[in-house]
């Protein structure tokens, strides 16, 4: 005797309008170019910020991302 299937309904996605996402992307890549200036470029040609804080907080990531430091 066949068993009777019973008739799953497919899932469906949220659609997010473009106009929706936009804040946050250009929100995301602005924090994304903020967080690389001080991890490749602070403390040097382009310094912010007097002595050495900065280049010490962001040392070990300079290292992790390829940016010569020393």
């Amino acid at each position: 005797m066949p068993q009777a299937t019973t008739a799953v309904p497919a899932a469906t996605l949220p659609q997010i309008p473009v106009s929706a996402l936009a804040p946050w992307a250009i929100f995301t890549a602005l924090l994304t170019v903020v967080v690389l200036f001080f991890v490749g470029a602070e403390q040097g040609a382009f310094s912010v910020f007097e002595g050495t804080a900065i280049h010490e907080w962001v040392h070990d990531a300079r290292h992790v991302l390829g940016y010569p430091c020393h």
